[in-house]
């Protein structure tokens, strides 16, 4: 395994990077989140998730109200070194809906199943 550190993520234009959320017994991926800097030091200095809110401009640690906190195993950069996979065992739904993962709803379309 090959170690690598914050300097090496590759930031977007507004200084994030998403990164996938994965339970880390079961292998379900249970939400896509955005990290900026802080977020991320946060993140590995704390043990648990921290992300960054687009839409409220402010940083956010997962479960803070919920209780449905998640603590990291491992995080993980992708070959580009623009995406995080972050392992984590959790204590409780991923999702605000109270669903397990946000990753619930499945699409129709042609080569998808449908309810016809």
């Amino acid at each position: 395994m090959q170690f690598v550190g914050i300097d090496d993520v590759v930031w977007d234009s507004r200084g994030l990077v998403p990164a996938i959320v994965q339970d880390a017994t079961t292998g379900q991926v249970l939400m896509l989140a955005y990290m900026n800097r802080e977020s991320l030091q946060l993140s590995q200095e704390r043990g648990e998730t921290w992300f960054w809110s687009r839409s409220r401009q402010a940083l956010w640690h997962k479960g803070s109200t919920s209780g449905n906190t998640q603590t990291i195993r491992e995080i993980r950069l992708d070959c580009d070194a623009d995406a995080l996979l972050v392992l984590v065992d959790t204590a409780g739904p991923a999702c605000h809906t109270g669903a397990t993962s946000c990753f619930y709803r499945t699409m129709k379309g042609k080569d998808c199943e449908s309810d016809d």
